[in-house]
């Protein structure tokens, strides 16, 4: 696959699953549309690959699935960017 299409394949993906991942947290996080949809495509991106690995394969119709997993390892990168962003001030 072309690096760009895989790119473009990401933010378009980052577009639903971030915000799609931001409504299965509970409370409310604190987080730019932008680095919702970076973290969407991350877990997009990660998600597909883990799906893949555990013997995922592509389905004729929408796979529920995949798209559950990549909704999970973007919840997972937006916990772990809370965490990592929480003990930092603005200067």
């Amino acid at each position: 696959m072309d690096v760009l299409a895989l790119v473009i394949g990401a933010i378009i993906a980052g577009v639903v699953i971030g915000p799609l991942a931001r409504l299965v947290m509970p409370g409310a996080q604190d987080l730019s549309i932008g680095i919702t949809i970076l973290l969407g495509g991350i877990g997009a991106l990660v998600g597909g690959i883990v799906y893949a690995l555990f013997g995922g394969d592509e389905t004729s119709g929408i796979d529920w699935v995949l798209h559950a997993v990549q909704v999970a390892v973007a919840v997972l990168a937006i916990v772990v960017y809370a965490n990592v962003m929480k003990g930092r001030s603005a200067t």
